[in-house]
């Protein structure tokens, strides 16, 4: 298989239908794109009706272009990532992974322009992150959720209104910042650097004010973030947790059981805002972010320092700080669903805690003059103790 066919089969496959979002090659399935959320075939001509072990292969080969960096990657890790231009037309971060002996290949699509706050909706917390000065904020969520898009929106903000040094650190390098306000330096892993442990301490000698760390995937790069963020850097980075509380806890974590105290003084003392995402699909079709947002401040701080208690949780400080730009997960879904974005099913479905949801639906539903249960036909039994006579009744005593 040629470039030319490469390039041909990624074009189809992007024209196949609407909101296209990922493409995606596995052994004995078609070619497939993922768009609004669900994956759906791709006829190409001539037809293919199931991908087979060589051609997978090759096409992997193909995106590997040579690269001998990668290629040990894949055989000696079993996956590697890459990114892949399709020239005048998208960028792609492609991940090839092996399963079952055969190769599996799934290209994500990059937007060609970096998104703004505003065009994303974000919540007005974003817009307060891009003010902090120094320590950490991190955008939380599983994979495919769009935290490189929010952590994108938030650079390109800072980018619009300070004029300060800033370095990011990818794998790989996905949106591509113009030089505007502030300056950019974005470097790419396995091109530029080695691993984020290393080009996190680098970046601390070229003089950032900002830097941006792909992913949090271990010790080492949490150790040098830290110790970013506390000498006057402002550290944005990812983690793979689904709340605001397991971000802290996956942290800890990461360290053994005599540094845990040590470490939760740091992380009280350089966690600024934790910021957790969800994708809903949406009526009418697409999808749309629902977010769990901590901020830092007394409360916040202490829980850190102690631990969660049984009055003492992240969900209940998130849940009575939402006149500070807080908001848990539950509470964006409610009102994702009085804005007629999600069904009741969708808000549900996704939930953290489904009866604080359900009575937050019953409630607006009450309002709107709405059922707010399926039960009907319930009337007081008039007649109860009147059947009978006494006589009848005696009986039984």
């Amino acid at each position: 298989m040629r470039q030319q066919q490469i390039d041909h089969v990624l074009t189809s496959m992007l024209k196949s239908h609407d909101n296209v979002s990922d493409l995606n090659m596995t052994v004995d399935k078609p070619f497939q794109v993922e768009s609004s959320g669900e994956l759906a075939p791709v006829s190409l001509t001539p037809p293919v009706d199931k991908l087979t072990p060589f051609q997978t292969e090759i096409f992997a080969l193909n995106l590997l272009g040579g690269d001998r960096r990668l290629t040990r990657a894949l055989l000696s890790k079993g996956s590697c990532d890459l990114s892949y231009q399709l020239p005048g037309k998208a960028r792609f971060r492609v991940n090839i992974f092996s399963q079952k002996g055969c190769y599996s290949i799934v290209m994500r699509q990059l937007a060609t322009r970096v998104p703004t706050i505003e065009d994303l909706n974000l919540p007005p917390a974003f817009s307060k992150m891009t003010a902090e000065m120094n320590g950490i904020i991190l955008v939380t969520g599983a994979t495919g959720t769009g935290k490189t898009t929010s952590l994108a929106a938030l650079l390109d903000k800072i980018n619009e209104t300070k004029s300060i040094h800033v370095v990011t650190l990818e794998d790989p390098v996905e949106y591509l910042h113009l030089q505007k306000t502030a300056t950019f330096n974005q470097r790419e892993l396995g091109t530029d650097f080695d691993t984020y442990a290393s080009g996190l301490r680098a970046a601390l000698r070229q003089a950032p004010k900002v830097v941006l760390v792909g992913e949090m995937r271990d010790r080492e790069t949490v150790e040098i973030g830290l110790s970013a963020a506390e000498t006057g850097h402002l550290v944005l980075s990812s983690l793979h947790t689904i709340d605001a509380g397991q971000t802290i806890n996956r942290i800890l974590g990461m360290f053994e059981l005599e540094e845990e105290n040590q470490i939760r003084m740091r992380l009280a003392d350089t966690i600024r805002w934790i910021a957790c995402q969800r994708l809903l699909p949406m009526i009418g079709g697409g999808r749309v972010a629902a977010f769990e947002i901590m901020g830092s401040n007394l409360r916040v701080k202490d829980t850190i320092l102690h631990g969660e208690s049984e009055d003492r949780t992240y969900y209940r400080i998130i849940e009575g700080s939402q006149p500070f730009g807080m908001m848990t997960f539950d509470q964006c879904i409610a009102d994702l669903y009085i804005n007629g974005l999600v069904t009741e099913e969708t808000a549900m479905g996704y939930a953290s805690r489904k009866a604080i949801v359900g009575r937050a639906i019953d409630s607006i539903k009450s309002a709107r003059g709405e059922k707010t249960t399926t039960i009907e036909g319930l009337a007081i039994d008039k007649e109860y103790g009147k059947r009978g006579s006494f006589g009848e009744r005696e009986k039984w005593k």
